[in-house]
């Protein structure tokens, strides 16, 4: 703790992905809520390039929307005993850091593991659950692994969708028909997603997601409502929801998602209890199938035709806009927004002492 009894807490936002501009949003939304009295808060950049800034007021970052260059102050980092975070000879009192980072190079364990070299509690999942989690061809393959329902999918790499077109266009005809969803198999907040009605229309949804990461992944499109519950807890966990989203586009999209106030969020979800319970008793599972840690939104497919729900995918930092369902779903759960971050920061400290104990065990 710092010398007045607060805790020291850095804000982590920013980063190198596509999704830059949601993580400073993001941050925004937590560096306003968070109790002064009770942390003393630092605000940590990534800029686009990756290089790691401090500085004293944040806000005018977080209303235009990006992380600092020359702006702040610059932070650099050591390792081992005596290490941490410096800005010049100066050590930065940090006891848990709360990363606010989606994408790659923030919430797929890159992040994770440089505070894990750097001795830093962190909120969130650790680096193995965050890496797997991102990838969403190895997500989907534990979530078989322990029988959870999902959508039929093909995962592609680049050298398939350049190399053999006319193969993988077959593939997905024969294996996931039409109309389908192509995106990036490790980025999330809904980038470079495509939705594809025939076959005319592949390639150019295969070549726009190939373009933002090595894997693709070509989904059935599931003629259902999009639910989602927010998980809370380590070991014993928490769900509140589901909700429901009704995009105001054609799909859930980034501008749906974060940007378009027609996109409405029903919370609770109008659905009957029976399907409510299992959508939350699904987001446990999906949570412990990637051994998660402190925080997830789980997004699931509710078919009323036949009753199906699918679990579509798990995000370990959720948003933490104005719009988004996680902290959304928690506050008309009756947690409100700092009660809910208070939370969150006490797992992490909570995760950081129990692998201390059995360490020194």
């Amino acid at each position: 703790m710092v010398e007045d009894g607060r805790i020291g807490l850095a804000i982590l936002f920013g980063g190198m992905s596509e999704e830059h501009e949601i993580s400073v949003i993001s941050a925004g939304s937590v560096w306003s809520a968070l109790d002064r009295d009770r942390y003393a808060v630092h605000a940590l950049g990534i800029a686009r390039d990756g290089s790691w800034f401090t500085m004293e007021d944040p806000e005018p970052l977080f209303a235009r929307g990006r992380a600092p260059d020359a702006a702040g102050e610059r932070v650099h980092m050591i390792t081992g005993p005596g290490g941490g975070l410096f800005v010049g000879a100066r050590r930065l009192a940090i006891d848990v850091v709360f990363p606010v980072l989606h994408g790659p190079f923030g919430e797929d364990g890159s992040v994770q593991g440089v505070l894990e070299l750097l001795g830093l509690p962190y909120v969130g999942s650790g680096v193995t659950a965050s890496g797997v989690s991102m990838d969403k061809h190895l997500m989907k393959r534990l979530f078989m692994a322990e029988g959870l329902p999902i959508a039929d999918y093909l995962s592609l790499t680049r050298k398939q969708i350049y190399g053999s077109p006319d193969v993988v266009t077959r593939r997905v005809s024969e294996t996931i028909g039409y109309p389908c969803f192509v995106k990036p198999a490790a980025l999330g907040s809904s980038v470079g997603i495509t939705r594809v009605k025939r076959a005319g229309e592949l390639s150019c949804a295969l070549l726009a997601a190939s373009s933002l990461g090595e894997k693709v992944l070509v989904e059935r499109a599931v003629p259902g409502r999009e639910l989602e519950c927010s998980v809370l807890g380590n070991c014993e966990l928490q769900v509140a929801g589901p909700g429901e989203v009704v995009p105001a586009g054609e799909f859930y999209d980034y501008q749906s998602k974060y940007f378009d106030d027609r996109t409405r969020l029903l919370s609770p979800a109008p659905v009957d209890a029976s399907v409510a319970n299992r959508a939350r008793d699904l987001s446990q599972a999906a949570f412990r199938a990637v051994d998660a840690r402190g925080m997830a939104r789980v997004d699931l497919f509710y078919c009323p035709g036949d009753g199906r729900l699918l679990v579509n995918e798990i995000n370990t930092i959720p948003g933490f806009t104005p719009m988004s369902m996680y902290p959304r779903l928690w506050m008309d759960a009756g947690v409100q927004f700092g009660e809910l971050l208070d939370r969150l920061i006490q797992l992490a400290l909570d995760e950081s002492r129990a692998h201390d104990y059995c360490e020194s065990g």
